[in-house]
């Protein structure tokens, strides 16, 4: 249940911005491009969390640690007396490294503020403190983070239980309204809108990509919470929760293309907003706890093989 606290912070809060951002960047909202986006967020899961990192990535660990450093070291293995493979391989790992550290950099803000937003929905009065409520959420987390990922975890697994079963509900309840929406996972239809938006399809997969970050940190947080524990609650728990949620935004949009304008928090009923926009943060802070977490243990693995 931990792990649920700390791994999945990340990804799980991607629905609260992902499908919004993919519109934005020049999709129209008609019932084509309703599949066809789905289909790219659909597969991006399934191709890179559930088949690279959950069943192949993570049983490259290096004594019971993951992440991109405990990878270097296992392939620096290959390349004794080679001076030139080793140069490239440390220099791979480093960019790998870098790019996790960019995700840890940006998620606490994206996520938090996309919450906050939710304001915006509620009392559009309130725009105005939207800012300075997000400057104070994320003053918090850091302060927290002095009690130790064992107790950040324990304290904010039950409220992480909590979202991924919001999420699954608020999407089952959508797409039991709007059923063909689960034709979306042929991927005919994926293949289909790259095709048609031709190199423009690069700027709709730049957004169809926010739904996978934060995947790292499933390997990234194996030595703390271990493999099995991180396996079972992604497939058994979070990785539904997050294809209900996700069709049920995308068949929101069938019944009502101007819900674009903020899909996630327009599933919920009006008497449900004002308790989702308070799980919303909660799940952010969380969220930034998971990238926060791995990029801990990447500086930690980062100084033993130095010293070692």
């Amino acid at each position: 249940m931990s792990a649920i606290g700390v791994v999945f912070g990340d990804i799980g809060t991607s629905p609260l911005y992902a499908v919004k951002e993919v519109f934005h960047a020049g999709l129209t909202t008609d019932t084509t491009h309703v599949f066809g986006a789905l289909s790219l967020i659909f597969w991006s899961l399934t191709m890179v969390v559930t088949t690279k990192y959950a069943i192949f990535i993570m049983r490259a660990d290096n004594k019971g640690e993951g992440g991109i450093m405990a990878l270097l070291a296992l392939t620096l293995q290959t390349a004794k007396n080679n001076p030139q493979k080793t140069r490239f391989i440390v220099i791979t790992g480093l960019i790998g490294a870098v790019l996790f550290y960019g995700d840890s950099i940006i998620t606490p803000a994206i996520s938090v503020l996309s919450a906050v937003e939710g304001l915006q929905i509620i009392a559009p009065q309130l725009e105005h403190y939207v800012l300075p409520v997000t400057f104070v959420v994320l003053g918090g987390l850091f302060l927290i983070q002095a009690w130790g990922t064992e107790t950040v975890g324990k304290l904010f697994a039950p409220i992480m239980c909590v979202w991924f079963a919001v999420l699954a509900i608020m999407g089952l309840i959508n797409i039991v309204q709007q059923p063909e929406v689960l034709k979306a996972i042929n991927p005919y239809y994926a293949v289909s809108l790259l095709g048609e938006l031709g190199w423009k399809g690069f700027l709709i997969m730049g957004s169809v990509v926010l739904v996978i970050t934060g995947a790292e940190a499933l390997y990234a947080d194996m030595g703390h919470f271990g493999l099995k524990p991180i396996r079972y609650a992604w497939f058994g728990f979070v990785f539904p929760a997050l294809l209900l949620n996700y069709f049920g935004q995308g068949a929101l949009l069938i019944g009502h293309p101007e819900a674009i304008e903020n899909p996630f928090y327009l599933l919920a009923p009006t008497w449900a907003l004002y308790p989702l926009l308070i799980l919303s943060t909660l799940a952010t802070v969380i969220a930034s706890q998971a990238v926060i977490s791995g990029a801990f243990s990447l500086t930690r693995q980062a100084i033993l093989m130095w010293l070692h």
